[in-house]
């Protein structure tokens, strides 16, 4: 399931990894949306000392897609440190289904090791969307 921009999608997820704010975990998470305008927007995580208000990558990246004019998530890589690949929290899973569809392609990557390519209804089965409100 390889997607032609993958490379540029990873490239910006570690760009903006080196940059992430993770004093307390040192566990450092970028993320890279390929929105439906074309354009890549990434996000990292950044921690807080009060803990329960830091940010993880991926709704950092959503903010800033949005931002920047995208409106939905066509694809998402997320890279982290070590071999396992890092996933989306559930919280961010959630995040992640209120802009992208089902099928999208989410990419997990743990640097040292070999990427997970999973669609967001297996990361996120019988998920609840905007469409249940009516939207």
């Amino acid at each position: 399931m390889a997607h032609a921009r993958d490379a540029e999608l990873l490239a910006a997820a570690e760009e903006v990894r080196a940059r992430a704010y993770a004093p307390y975990s040192n566990f450092q998470v970028g993320t890279a949306i390929l929105a439906d305008d074309g354009k890549i927007y990434a996000g990292c995580n950044v921690e807080n000392a009060a803990y329960p208000v830091g940010n993880c990558a991926e709704p950092s990246a959503i903010a800033a897609m949005l931002a920047g004019g995208g409106k939905r998530i066509r694809r998402v890589y997320t890279t982290g440190p070590g071999t396992m690949p890092v996933t989306p929290c559930g919280g961010c899973r959630q995040r992640i289904r209120e802009f992208a569809d089902p099928d999208v392609v989410i990419v997990s990557h743990g640097i040292d090791g070999e990427p997970l390519e999973q669609t967001l209804e297996q990361l996120l089965p019988h998920s609840f969307g905007p469409e249940y409100l009516g939207r």
